[in-house]
């Protein structure tokens, strides 16, 4: 026990301003709390129940607030969002009924995407997808970890949101062609063959302002959405759990989905500062993806624009 008090572990949980006798009772109530719940619940319910409550924490409920937000006092919100009144969200009772119900289902779809996937690699290799012990993992391995996630999930981000949702790829060519019908050759007969970009436009551009709101993070097509949201998330995880020494712990991935969670609301909020929340200050992520969308994406294909910059895919701050 004495080594368990010892590790600073619980700066990453709790305040450093903390007295060094309350930050030991509260890692000591953390750890008791943590046995507990991996003594009692299976790794698969862990993850999750975990993972679930974090993207309800981090994205529902910041989401919904945020719209009501919109809808209350649009005077306020307006002078805080790019691009201004201009990208409110609609008004329509039936149309936002609409957002929320496909932001839901592709809530619910990546939840299940991601139990079959580790529910199936579990039985396959007879082994958790995470390593889910009562060991509490080392805080420099925690960050080394999260550094390798997240860089992984922004390179995985950017090549798929600029090669597959808004390129041209070989797999799925896009054409729109006019042929003769053979009843009638006088009446065109329009073929039209669905390409992830299309989807990814019709969902996520076409029913999205200028500037979005953090309620169209998961208003895209289900197909496009797990390929730019979820499979950015989840690979990196399996990648790094399988090819390292030592596998990733169930917690160091609890984190890397609440700041990647956090991330993605923040930045598809719209806002330049963020009222509801305080008035956090919102940066250049924000910035990029409202001109993501008010330039119809040509451009800002990541989050953190250091892959558009490389490959001059920048559209400037929105």
């Amino acid at each position: 026990m004495d080594v368990l008090l010892s590790l600073p572990i619980v700066s990453y949980f709790f305040s450093t301003s903390l007295t060094s006798w309350s930050t030991s009772l509260n890692l000591l109530f953390f750890y008791m709390t943590w046995t507990t719940l991996v003594l009692s619940h299976s790794p698969l319910k862990l993850e999750l129940v975990g993972t679930t409550a974090l993207r309800a924490l981090l994205w529902l409920v910041p989401s919904l607030v945020f719209l009501a937000f919109d809808t209350l006092v649009p005077s306020l919100s307006q002078t805080m969002k790019h691009h201004g009144a201009s990208v409110f969200p609609p008004r329509d009772a039936r149309a936002v009924a609409k957002l929320v119900g496909l932001a839901l289902f592709n809530f619910a779809l990546e939840t299940a995407v991601e139990a079959a996937t580790s529910l199936g690699l579990s039985h396959l290799l007879g082994a958790p997808v995470f390593r889910t012990s009562t060991t509490l993992p080392l805080p420099w391995q925690m960050i080394k970890h999260l550094a390798i996630l997240l860089t992984a999930r922004e390179v995985l981000t950017y090549y798929i949101h600029r090669h597959l949702l808004h390129g041209h790829p070989l797999a799925l060519p896009s054409s729109l062609s006019l042929s003769k019908s053979k009843r009638n050759n006088n009446s065109p007969k329009i073929t039209t063959t669905t390409t992830l970009p299309s989807l990814h436009t019709q969902y996520a551009h076409t029913t999205t302002p200028r500037s979005p709101t953090s309620l169209n993070l998961k208003t895209d097509h289900p197909f496009p959405y797990l390929l730019h949201r979820f499979l950015p998330l989840y690979l990196p995880a399996l990648a790094l759990h399988y090819s390292h020494s030592q596998s990733l712990h169930i917690l160091t991935f609890f984190v890397y989905v609440a700041l990647a969670t956090l991330d993605e609301t923040l930045a598809m909020s719209g806002y330049k500062v963020v009222a509801p929340l305080g008035g956090i200050l919102l940066g250049g992520v924000a910035r990029r993806t409202a001109a993501h969308y008010a330039s119809g994406g040509r451009g800002n294909f990541g989050g953190w624009g250091v892959l558009d910059w490389v490959h001059g895919t920048g559209t400037g701050t929105g």
